[in-house]
């Protein structure tokens, strides 16, 4: 008789026993709290898309129209893209961002990389950066996007380090201190740069200090890695949006920069971004391009095309570029009035503290400078939700909802003190 020994599936050794939970990532994690919420009355400022006055994602109606032609076009098929992606698309995006004008452009010193949206393009330039440039030290600027750090430390640097950005006191960009911090900065150091609507106080510098930023970043020769996700969708202007890679540009600056087209385009699905590179040296574009393609193909091997034509005919066709614009200059004026609208119910309830910020502030974001404690009260008692550091969507308020939260705000500085 042969005796069969059975071991439990759920007690045997498994190669990943000793795992530790990570921690949740917390736009998701607090957005998912907000769809699980069952309260008659709630808003969502957490997570980073764009809502329409009814509170509802916004297909821009040059994209739909676009995507129609796409679907009805029998010449496209679904074959791979080259490893460094379309090659319209590329030239447009760099385009877009230099300006079709640029030193840079004209004389044959930049190119794009498509990459999965602006996280794809900050991972393949960092990858980059690491291990083939051998470079292990980047600056983020304090406070930054959540993603940033963990990105370049995935990546392969070594040091990941900050540079001071925000002055908590007064609301507004330490600019003293962070001329210091880069000024210590180890020469041939990373340093990365909001090209835009800082995320996530929603303050830039004034051109007069981005003057002073690339100067020391040029004298003290450490290298300019720009991210700019909210072009066009900033100020309602693409041009204004990247005045400051434009002058780094003017200046001989080499390069790279991290494009988006999530929310300027409502792209947030289908991962659109582009690198674009700035050498001094035309001949080292080819080198380049090919360690570049070894990063890719390690990666993603081939992107995606389906949003790659949607932003490429949208920017190559000046009837589509238009309506384009138009859409963009929609929504900035929609977060700009969102803005105004908030802070005139907090004066008009004289709620504690200074807000004048919240119009100072530009983009998707307001940098509220509520405390952790204070935006826990506002979720359990108001079911406001928004991130611990006190950033709120602009775009998740409405006329419906502004003087709703003004209010839960107004309560919640009473009841929870702070030195805001």
């Amino acid at each position: 008789m042969i005796t069969i020994f059975r071991t439990s599936i759920s007690t045997a050794m498994s190669f990943f026993d000793g795992i530790p939970v990570a921690p949740p990532i917390e736009v998701f994690h607090k957005n998912k709290l907000y769809l699980e919420e069952t309260a008659p009355v709630k808003v969502n400022l957490t997570i980073g898309a764009y809502r329409t006055e009814e509170g509802l994602p916004w297909v821009l109606p040059v994209v739909h129209d676009t995507e129609v032609e796409i679907a009805n076009d029998t010449t496209l098929n679904h074959e791979y893209l080259p490893v460094l992606g379309h090659e319209g698309f590329r030239k447009a995006a760099t385009e877009l961002v230099l300006g079709e004008d640029s030193p840079a452009i004209i004389e044959g010193r930049s190119f794009g990389v498509q990459c999965l949206s602006g996280t794809g393009a900050l991972r393949a330039g960092a990858e980059f950066l690491a291990h083939v440039c051998n470079m292990k030290t980047v600056y983020v600027s304090n406070p930054t996007w959540g993603n940033h750090k963990l990105v370049f430390k995935k990546a392969g640097f070594a040091e990941v380090r900050d540079y001071t950005f925000w002055d908590y006191d007064n609301k507004r960009v330490h600019i003293e201190k962070l001329l210091s911090d880069l000024e210590n900065a180890p020469e041939k150091s990373v340093i990365i740069l909001h090209g835009c609507a800082h995320n996530p106080t929603g303050m830039d510098p004034t051109q007069d200090q981005w003057k002073l930023i690339a100067e020391v970043i040029k004298r003290k020769n450490l290298f300019t890695f720009f991210d700019i996700a909210y072009q066009g969708f900033a100020s309602g202007d693409p041009a204004a949006d990247a005045w400051a890679i434009r002058y780094f540009v003017e200046q001989g600056m080499e390069m790279v920069v991290s494009q988006s087209f999530a929310k300027n385009f409502g792209l947030y699905n289908e991962r659109v971004g582009n690198l674009t590179v700035v050498v001094n040296n035309p001949a080292v574009i080819g080198g380049f391009q090919s360690q570049m393609s070894l990063v890719i193909r390690a990666n993603w091997s081939n992107p995606p095309a389906h949003g790659a034509r949607i932003v490429h005919k949208v920017l190559t066709t000046p009837a589509r570029r238009e309506q384009w614009h138009q859409a963009i200059q929609t929504m900035s004026s929609r977060i700009k009035e969102m803005r105004a609208a908030l802070l005139s119910h907090l004066k008009q309830l004289s709620t504690p503290g200074t807000w004048d910020h919240i119009t100072q502030q530009i983009g998707m974001f307001s940098y509220t400078g509520l405390t952790s404690a204070q935006v826990d009260h506002l979720i359990a008692h108001h079911k406001v939700f928004l991130l611990s550091d006190g950033r709120i969507n602009i775009c998740g308020l409405n006329t419906k909802n502004v003087e709703y939260v003004a209010k839960a705000i107004d309560e919640t500085v009473r009841a929870v003190k702070s030195n805001i």
